[in-house]
Protein backbone atom coordinates (compact mmCIF):
# COMPACT_ATOMS: atom_id res chain seq x y z
CA UNK A 1 0.00 0.00 0.00
CA UNK A 2 1.26 3.39 -0.91
CA UNK A 3 1.30 6.59 0.90
CA UNK A 4 0.57 10.18 -0.48
CA UNK A 5 2.68 11.37 2.76
CA UNK A 6 6.20 12.05 3.47
CA UNK A 7 8.44 11.14 6.77
CA UNK A 8 10.14 14.82 7.53
CA UNK A 9 11.05 16.23 10.85
CA UNK A 10 13.83 18.60 12.59
CA UNK A 11 16.57 16.14 12.21
CA UNK A 12 19.50 16.27 15.05
CA UNK A 13 22.63 16.03 13.13
CA UNK A 14 25.57 15.91 16.07
CA UNK A 15 25.91 17.38 19.23
CA UNK A 16 25.52 20.78 18.48
CA UNK A 17 21.96 19.86 17.36
CA UNK A 18 20.74 21.32 21.02
CA UNK A 19 22.03 24.90 20.64
CA UNK A 20 19.32 25.45 18.31
CA UNK A 21 20.92 23.41 15.09
CA UNK A 22 18.58 21.03 14.71
CA UNK A 23 17.59 20.97 10.40
CA UNK A 24 14.40 20.07 8.30
CA UNK A 25 14.75 17.01 6.45
CA UNK A 26 13.39 13.56 5.09
CA UNK A 27 14.34 10.31 6.61
CA UNK A 28 13.36 6.73 5.54
CA UNK A 29 10.82 4.96 8.16
CA UNK A 30 10.92 1.66 9.77
CA UNK A 31 9.85 -0.61 7.14
CA UNK A 32 5.83 -1.26 7.32
CA UNK A 33 4.40 -4.36 9.30
CA UNK A 34 0.90 -4.95 9.25
CA UNK A 35 0.71 -4.72 13.14
CA UNK A 36 1.74 -0.31 12.81
CA UNK A 37 0.24 2.44 12.90
CA UNK A 38 1.48 5.53 10.97
CA UNK A 39 0.22 9.04 12.22
CA UNK A 40 -0.17 11.95 11.78
CA UNK A 41 1.56 14.16 14.32
CA UNK A 42 -0.38 17.60 15.26
CA UNK A 43 1.32 17.51 19.19
CA UNK A 44 4.22 16.78 20.39
CA UNK A 45 5.65 17.46 23.98
CA UNK A 46 9.35 18.40 24.85
CA UNK A 47 11.32 16.28 27.24
CA UNK A 48 14.18 16.73 29.06
CA UNK A 49 15.69 13.45 28.01
CA UNK A 50 15.08 15.27 24.10
CA UNK A 51 18.12 17.72 25.21
CA UNK A 52 19.89 14.62 26.64
CA UNK A 53 19.82 12.79 23.32
CA UNK A 54 20.61 15.67 20.57
CA UNK A 55 23.76 16.70 22.91
CA UNK A 56 24.51 12.62 23.17
CA UNK A 57 24.76 13.64 27.23
CA UNK A 58 24.02 9.79 27.84
CA UNK A 59 26.08 8.45 25.48
CA UNK A 60 26.95 8.91 21.78
CA UNK A 61 23.53 9.01 19.81
CA UNK A 62 23.17 7.42 16.96
CA UNK A 63 22.41 10.34 14.54
CA UNK A 64 20.77 11.55 12.78
CA UNK A 65 18.10 11.69 15.26
CA UNK A 66 14.66 12.96 15.33
CA UNK A 67 13.86 13.44 18.90
CA UNK A 68 10.40 13.37 21.00
CA UNK A 69 8.68 10.87 22.50
CA UNK A 70 5.35 12.73 23.63
CA UNK A 71 3.49 12.31 19.97
CA UNK A 72 -0.59 13.30 19.39
CA UNK A 73 -2.18 12.94 16.37
CA UNK A 74 -4.44 11.22 13.77
CA UNK A 75 -4.08 7.82 12.65
CA UNK A 76 -3.74 7.60 8.95
CA UNK A 77 -2.84 4.25 8.32
CA UNK A 78 -3.66 1.31 10.56
CA UNK A 79 -2.42 -2.28 10.03
CA UNK A 80 -4.08 -5.25 9.17
CA UNK A 81 -2.95 -7.33 12.52
CA UNK A 82 -3.03 -3.87 14.94
CA UNK A 83 -4.12 -4.34 18.05
CA UNK A 84 -6.31 -1.95 20.62
CA UNK A 85 -8.92 -1.48 18.55
CA UNK A 86 -7.32 1.34 16.40
CA UNK A 87 -9.09 2.77 13.23
CA UNK A 88 -8.09 5.62 10.47
CA UNK A 89 -9.31 8.67 11.96
CA UNK A 90 -8.97 8.37 15.67
CA UNK A 91 -6.67 10.23 17.71
CA UNK A 92 -3.60 8.42 19.11
CA UNK A 93 -0.66 8.73 20.96
CA UNK A 94 2.69 7.61 21.81
CA UNK A 95 5.07 7.82 24.66
CA UNK A 96 8.74 7.34 25.12
CA UNK A 97 8.40 3.50 24.49
CA UNK A 98 7.54 1.77 20.93
CA UNK A 99 8.37 -1.86 21.04
CA UNK A 100 9.54 -4.52 23.02
CA UNK A 101 9.72 -8.26 21.88
CA UNK A 102 6.35 -9.21 23.45
CA UNK A 103 7.45 -12.62 23.63
CA UNK A 104 5.82 -15.44 25.23
CA UNK A 105 8.95 -16.41 27.28
CA UNK A 106 9.22 -12.83 27.99
CA UNK A 107 8.76 -12.49 31.95
CA UNK A 108 8.76 -8.78 31.58
CA UNK A 109 6.64 -8.83 29.32
CA UNK A 110 4.27 -11.55 30.12
CA UNK A 111 3.85 -9.79 32.81
CA UNK A 112 2.56 -6.57 31.89
CA UNK A 113 5.97 -4.55 32.70
CA UNK A 114 7.02 -4.46 28.66
CA UNK A 115 8.91 -0.87 29.54
CA UNK A 116 11.60 -3.34 31.45
CA UNK A 117 11.95 -5.42 28.55
CA UNK A 118 15.30 -5.90 27.84
CA UNK A 119 14.68 -6.24 24.00
CA UNK A 120 12.45 -2.83 23.92
CA UNK A 121 12.99 0.04 21.05
CA UNK A 122 12.80 3.48 22.24
CA UNK A 123 10.36 5.25 20.44
CA UNK A 124 13.77 7.80 18.42
CA UNK A 125 17.38 7.35 18.72
CA UNK A 126 16.97 3.28 18.63
CA UNK A 127 16.82 0.39 16.11
CA UNK A 128 13.86 -1.76 15.95
CA UNK A 129 14.84 -5.63 17.03
CA UNK A 130 13.54 -7.21 14.79
CA UNK A 131 15.37 -5.60 11.74
CA UNK A 132 13.01 -3.20 10.47
CA UNK A 133 15.20 -0.26 11.02
CA UNK A 134 15.52 2.74 13.17
CA UNK A 135 13.10 4.29 15.37
CA UNK A 136 12.32 8.24 14.95
CA UNK A 137 10.48 10.81 17.07
CA UNK A 138 7.56 13.18 16.99
CA UNK A 139 9.40 16.59 16.33
CA UNK A 140 8.04 15.53 12.87
CA UNK A 141 4.90 15.22 10.49
CA UNK A 142 4.37 11.87 10.69
CA UNK A 143 5.58 8.82 12.74
CA UNK A 144 5.29 4.74 12.50
CA UNK A 145 4.74 3.00 15.41
CA UNK A 146 4.04 -0.98 16.36
CA UNK A 147 0.46 -0.71 17.40
CA UNK A 148 0.78 -2.08 20.45
CA UNK A 149 2.57 1.11 22.16
CA UNK A 150 -0.16 3.10 20.38
CA UNK A 151 -2.79 4.66 22.70
CA UNK A 152 -6.48 6.13 21.72
CA UNK A 153 -6.74 9.20 23.54
CA UNK A 154 -9.77 9.97 25.44
CA UNK A 155 -12.36 12.84 24.47
CA UNK A 156 -12.03 14.26 27.64
CA UNK A 157 -8.37 15.40 27.36
CA UNK A 158 -7.11 17.62 25.05
CA UNK A 159 -3.88 16.45 22.56
CA UNK A 160 -1.88 19.49 23.38
CA UNK A 161 -2.42 17.96 27.29
CA UNK A 162 -2.21 14.71 26.62
CA UNK A 163 0.86 14.84 25.12
CA UNK A 164 3.32 15.39 27.87
CA UNK A 165 1.51 12.95 29.75
CA UNK A 166 2.83 10.45 27.69
CA UNK A 167 6.50 10.14 29.06
CA UNK A 168 6.26 13.20 31.80
CA UNK A 169 3.07 12.50 33.44
CA UNK A 170 4.10 8.30 33.35
CA UNK A 171 6.95 8.58 34.66
CA UNK A 172 5.57 9.87 37.96
CA UNK A 173 2.44 8.17 37.93
CA UNK A 174 3.51 4.78 37.70
CA UNK A 175 6.16 5.01 40.50
CA UNK A 176 3.72 6.88 42.67
CA UNK A 177 0.84 4.32 41.55
CA UNK A 178 3.46 1.45 42.23
CA UNK A 179 4.36 2.31 45.66
CA UNK A 180 1.04 3.00 47.58
CA UNK A 181 0.63 6.81 47.02
CA UNK A 182 -2.52 7.49 48.60
CA UNK A 183 -4.71 8.79 51.05
CA UNK A 184 -2.69 7.73 53.69
CA UNK A 185 0.61 8.22 52.14
CA UNK A 186 2.57 11.17 52.70
CA UNK A 187 4.62 12.51 49.37
CA UNK A 188 7.34 14.37 48.79
CA UNK A 189 8.41 15.65 44.99
CA UNK A 190 12.03 16.74 44.63
CA UNK A 191 11.83 18.96 41.80
CA UNK A 192 9.12 21.08 40.85
CA UNK A 193 10.11 21.57 36.70
CA UNK A 194 7.94 19.56 34.02
CA UNK A 195 8.09 16.29 35.82
CA UNK A 196 7.75 17.15 39.82
CA UNK A 197 5.09 19.47 38.49
CA UNK A 198 3.28 16.25 36.93
CA UNK A 199 4.50 14.76 40.16
CA UNK A 200 2.11 17.16 42.74
CA UNK A 201 -0.70 16.69 40.30
CA UNK A 202 -0.76 12.86 40.16
CA UNK A 203 0.04 13.08 43.96
CA UNK A 204 -3.22 15.21 44.49
CA UNK A 205 -5.05 12.81 41.80
CA UNK A 206 -4.58 9.98 44.11
CA UNK A 207 -5.15 11.81 46.95
CA UNK A 208 -2.12 11.46 49.07
CA UNK A 209 -2.73 12.90 52.72
CA UNK A 210 0.44 15.99 52.44
CA UNK A 211 2.60 16.08 49.55
CA UNK A 212 5.57 18.11 49.98
CA UNK A 213 7.54 19.57 47.41
CA UNK A 214 11.22 20.19 47.52
CA UNK A 215 13.01 22.54 45.42
CA UNK A 216 16.07 24.74 46.07
CA UNK A 217 14.35 27.94 46.30
CA UNK A 218 11.02 29.18 46.92
CA UNK A 219 10.56 30.94 43.65
CA UNK A 220 8.19 28.06 42.45
CA UNK A 221 6.32 27.73 45.81
CA UNK A 222 3.39 29.75 45.06
CA UNK A 223 2.71 27.68 41.62
CA UNK A 224 3.86 24.30 43.62
CA UNK A 225 0.76 24.71 45.65
CA UNK A 226 -2.05 25.77 43.35
CA UNK A 227 -0.66 22.67 42.00
CA UNK A 228 -1.57 20.62 44.86
CA UNK A 229 1.45 20.75 47.11
CA UNK A 230 0.30 20.87 50.58
CA UNK A 231 3.98 22.60 51.98
CA UNK A 232 7.26 23.24 50.25
CA UNK A 233 10.65 22.86 51.46
CA UNK A 234 13.06 25.20 49.73
CA UNK A 235 16.69 23.67 50.50
CA UNK A 236 19.18 26.45 49.88
CA UNK A 237 16.87 28.66 51.95
CA UNK A 238 17.24 27.07 55.06
CA UNK A 239 20.19 25.60 56.15
CA UNK A 240 18.74 22.76 58.76
CA UNK A 241 15.88 21.60 56.47
CA UNK A 242 16.55 18.21 56.98
CA UNK A 243 16.86 18.18 60.66
CA UNK A 244 13.53 20.67 60.52
CA UNK A 245 11.43 17.78 58.53
CA UNK A 246 13.03 14.42 59.84
CA UNK A 247 11.01 11.47 59.09
CA UNK A 248 8.30 12.99 58.00
CA UNK A 249 7.56 11.19 54.42
CA UNK A 250 6.51 7.74 53.62
CA UNK A 251 7.84 7.71 49.66
CA UNK A 252 9.87 10.46 48.08
CA UNK A 253 9.22 10.77 44.31
CA UNK A 254 12.94 12.11 43.08
CA UNK A 255 12.68 14.10 39.31
CA UNK A 256 15.77 15.86 39.25
CA UNK A 257 19.25 14.86 37.19
CA UNK A 258 21.91 16.68 39.35
CA UNK A 259 24.39 14.23 40.08
CA UNK A 260 24.93 16.31 43.45
CA UNK A 261 21.67 16.12 44.93
CA UNK A 262 21.89 15.46 48.57
CA UNK A 263 20.95 12.27 49.14
CA UNK A 264 21.68 11.35 52.73
CA UNK A 265 19.62 14.59 53.99
CA UNK A 266 16.82 13.70 51.41
CA UNK A 267 17.00 10.12 53.32
CA UNK A 268 16.58 12.11 56.71
CA UNK A 269 13.00 12.87 55.57
CA UNK A 270 12.01 9.68 55.33
CA UNK A 271 9.87 7.90 58.01
CA UNK A 272 11.07 4.31 58.57
CA UNK A 273 10.78 1.91 55.81
CA UNK A 274 10.14 4.84 53.91
CA UNK A 275 10.80 4.46 49.87
CA UNK A 276 12.95 6.86 47.55
CA UNK A 277 12.45 6.21 44.35
CA UNK A 278 14.67 8.04 41.43
CA UNK A 279 13.26 9.01 38.49
CA UNK A 280 15.64 11.64 37.40
CA UNK A 281 18.47 10.41 34.71
CA UNK A 282 21.78 12.51 35.64
CA UNK A 283 24.61 12.05 32.35
CA UNK A 284 26.79 11.37 35.67
CA UNK A 285 27.00 8.93 38.30
CA UNK A 286 25.25 10.16 41.79
CA UNK A 287 27.11 10.79 45.02
CA UNK A 288 28.41 8.16 47.15
CA UNK A 289 25.67 6.49 49.32
CA UNK A 290 26.34 5.63 53.25
CA UNK A 291 24.94 2.17 53.91
CA UNK A 292 24.07 3.10 57.44
CA UNK A 293 21.29 5.80 55.73
CA UNK A 294 19.60 2.52 53.85
CA UNK A 295 19.80 0.19 57.06
CA UNK A 296 19.39 2.42 59.84
CA UNK A 297 15.55 2.86 59.33
CA UNK A 298 15.06 0.06 57.09
CA UNK A 299 14.66 2.63 54.10
CA UNK A 300 14.40 1.32 50.04
CA UNK A 301 16.34 3.35 47.24
CA UNK A 302 14.89 2.22 44.18
CA UNK A 303 14.55 3.87 40.75
CA UNK A 304 11.19 3.83 38.09
CA UNK A 305 11.53 4.36 34.06
CA UNK A 306 8.34 5.31 31.90
CA UNK A 307 5.51 2.92 32.03
CA UNK A 308 3.89 -0.18 30.49
CA UNK A 309 1.12 0.50 28.63
CA UNK A 310 -1.34 -0.91 31.09
CA UNK A 311 -0.21 1.71 33.33
CA UNK A 312 -0.80 4.32 30.43
CA UNK A 313 -4.25 3.63 30.37
CA UNK A 314 -4.57 3.70 33.63
CA UNK A 315 -2.84 7.48 34.41
CA UNK A 316 -5.18 8.57 31.42
CA UNK A 317 -8.12 6.92 32.68
CA UNK A 318 -7.32 8.72 35.86
CA UNK A 319 -6.64 12.26 34.63
CA UNK A 320 -10.17 12.26 32.72
CA UNK A 321 -12.12 11.09 36.38
CA UNK A 322 -10.18 13.62 38.45
CA UNK A 323 -9.42 16.56 35.94
CA UNK A 324 -5.84 16.59 35.81
CA UNK A 325 -4.66 19.87 34.08
CA UNK A 326 -0.66 20.27 32.85
CA UNK A 327 0.64 23.22 32.97
CA UNK A 328 1.68 23.52 29.21
CA UNK A 329 2.98 26.28 26.96
CA UNK A 330 2.11 25.57 23.52
CA UNK A 331 4.37 26.75 20.70
CA UNK A 332 4.89 25.96 16.71
CA UNK A 333 6.61 23.09 15.53
CA UNK A 334 8.02 25.16 12.88
CA UNK A 335 9.99 27.13 15.95
CA UNK A 336 11.24 23.76 17.38
CA UNK A 337 15.06 25.00 17.36
CA UNK A 338 14.58 27.86 19.49
CA UNK A 339 12.07 26.17 21.88
CA UNK A 340 14.90 23.30 22.30
CA UNK A 341 16.98 26.12 22.96
CA UNK A 342 14.09 27.70 25.99
CA UNK A 343 14.22 24.58 27.22
CA UNK A 344 18.05 24.60 27.98
CA UNK A 345 17.51 28.03 29.61
CA UNK A 346 14.98 26.49 31.97
CA UNK A 347 12.14 28.96 30.65
CA UNK A 348 9.44 26.19 30.60
CA UNK A 349 6.23 26.71 33.16
CA UNK A 350 6.12 23.86 32.85
CA UNK A 351 5.90 21.61 29.98
CA UNK A 352 6.38 22.76 26.28
CA UNK A 353 4.41 21.29 23.50
CA UNK A 354 5.02 21.79 19.95
CA UNK A 355 2.04 22.29 17.37
CA UNK A 356 2.08 21.30 14.43
CA UNK A 357 0.47 23.41 12.87
CA UNK A 358 -0.32 22.19 9.50
CA UNK A 359 -1.78 19.31 11.25
CA UNK A 360 -3.63 20.38 14.42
Amino acid sequence: MSTDYKFQGWMGLDPKSVDGNMKWQSYEPKEWKETDVDIKITHCGICGSDLHMLRSGWGETDYPCVVGHEIVGTAVRVGSKAEGGIKVGDRVGVGAQSSSCLKPDCAECSDGHENHCTNSTNTYGDKFKDGSGKSYGGYADYSRVPSHFVFKIPDEIPSAEVAPMLCGGITVFSPLKRNGAGPNTKVGIVGIGGLGHFGLLYAKALGCKDIVAISRTSGKKEDAMKMGATKFIATDEDKDWATHNAMSLDLIISTVSSPKMPLMDYFQLLKTYGQFIQVGAPEDSLAGINCFALIGKGIKMGGSMIGSPSEIREMLDVTVKTGVKPWIQERPMKDANKVVVDMVDGKARYRYVLVNEAHA
